[in-house]
């Protein structure tokens, strides 16, 4: 290792504070903590000095400024006791309650998590804008259409362009001119503000109430109604559209059945969902789709792969004949579970309707 600046001639100069020598049983706990941190920053270590507290951050470096020339026997007393230290050591806690509630992050509950922080006073630690940036549209287009225009567009330059871009979308027209304009008086925002800005948008985004459900009604009652059979779904979103048109067209929006394979599936998918389905049911479900009233979807499949497949299959069709309804919907059902399942998996994406449109 090399010695703190440069080195003293053999048997050179001990530590010195502001001219004075000291021997390291003279020196304090600061005064040793800049010596280590000195070496290992002379050493090329990447010491994450600024998750400390700023407090410390000042006095760690108010104790370097005071010190001048260390000895080799100076140094390598303190390199011994601070080595000796850590291997004493035999675990060690965050300290403090913020420090647990790093330490545990994803191990508890987000709720018990949550009700921990507001109870003592806590807030998230690391950079705000980092976790403003991971948030959903459904959290921060509210942001952008309630906050003052200052706020709303140092929160656009904090997101990264694509999702600034998404964001801005999704406001009306006057709105998303004035913030972009602000944008550009942002050059004389001080670090300060930023940071400030970022600490009271998160606390305020974290302080919403915790969703009981990761996904909305609408995506809920639809995944249900896609696994019902067809008379208890109609019947059903029949019920809906007199309670809340709505609520009941979104769902409609939200579901996905073997009907819906034509407007929702692209033809260069088609291949893709086939190696994943099971023969038989896709005998079954083609076999009996014109007499379910599906015979477009079928006709679609059929027609969007390999001529001698698309053959063979209409061999089989024809020698299994029409099966019962019941059999039909559960190869149906079969099939429209191992779509969503590629959907779910990033494998493949549905064609919405405004796409179609």
């Amino acid at each position: 290792m090399t010695a703190l600046l440069p080195p003293p001639a053999a048997g050179g100069l001990p530590a010195t504070r502001g001219g004075t020598a000291l021997g390291a049983h003279q020196l304090s706990r600061k005064a040793k903590a800049a010596i280590v941190v000195r070496l290992l920053v002379n050493e090329g270590a990447d010491i994450p000095l600024e998750d400390l507290p700023e407090e410390l951050q000042a006095e760690l470096t108010k104790a370097m400024g005071q010190m001048r020339t260390v000895d080799r026997d100076t140094l390598a007393q303190v390199v011994e006791e601070f080595t000796a230290e850590v291997e004493r050591i035999g675990l060690s806690f965050p300290g403090g309650m913020a420090g647990a509630l790093d330490a545990l992050d994803g191990k508890i509950s987000p709720q018990t998590a949550a009700r921990l922080r507001k109870e003592a006073g806590v807030r998230e630690a690391g950079d705000p804008w980092a976790r403003i940036r991971e948030m959903g549209n459904d959290a921060l287009t509210p942001v952008l259409e309630n906050e003052s225009i200052e706020v709303a567009a140092v929160m656009l330059s904090k997101l990264d362009v694509k999702k600034a871009a998404e964001r801005l979308g999704n406001l009306p027209g006057p709105r998303a001119r004035q913030i972009t304009y602000a944008v550009s008086q942002t050059s004389v925002v001080t670090p300060d503000a930023v940071d400030r800005s970022g600490l009271s948008l998160a606390s305020q985004l974290a302080a919403r109430p915790l969703r009981a459900f990761d996904e909305g009604p609408v995506e809920r009652v639809g995944a249900i109604l896609n696994s019902s059979r067809a008379a208890t779904r109609e019947d059903v979103l029949e019920g809906l559209d007199e309670k809340d048109e709505g609520f009941a067209n979104a769902v409609r929006k939200a579901i996905f059945t073997f009907a819906n394979i034509p407007t929702r599936i692209a033809v260069r998918d088609i291949p893709r969902i086939l190696r994943d389905i099971d023969q038989a049911a896709l005998v079954t479900a083609l076999a009996g789709a014109e007499e379910a009233g599906m015979g477009q979807a079928g006709e679609y499949i059929l027609t969007n792969m390999s001529a001698r497949m698309a053959d063979q299959l209409r061999e089989e069709i024809g020698e299994k004949g029409t099966p019962k309804p019941a059999e039909t919907e559960e190869a149906m059902a079969t099939i429209v579970q191992t779509i969503r399942d590629l959907e779910q998996r990033g494998e493949l994406m549905l064609i919405t309707e405004d796409e179609e449109d």
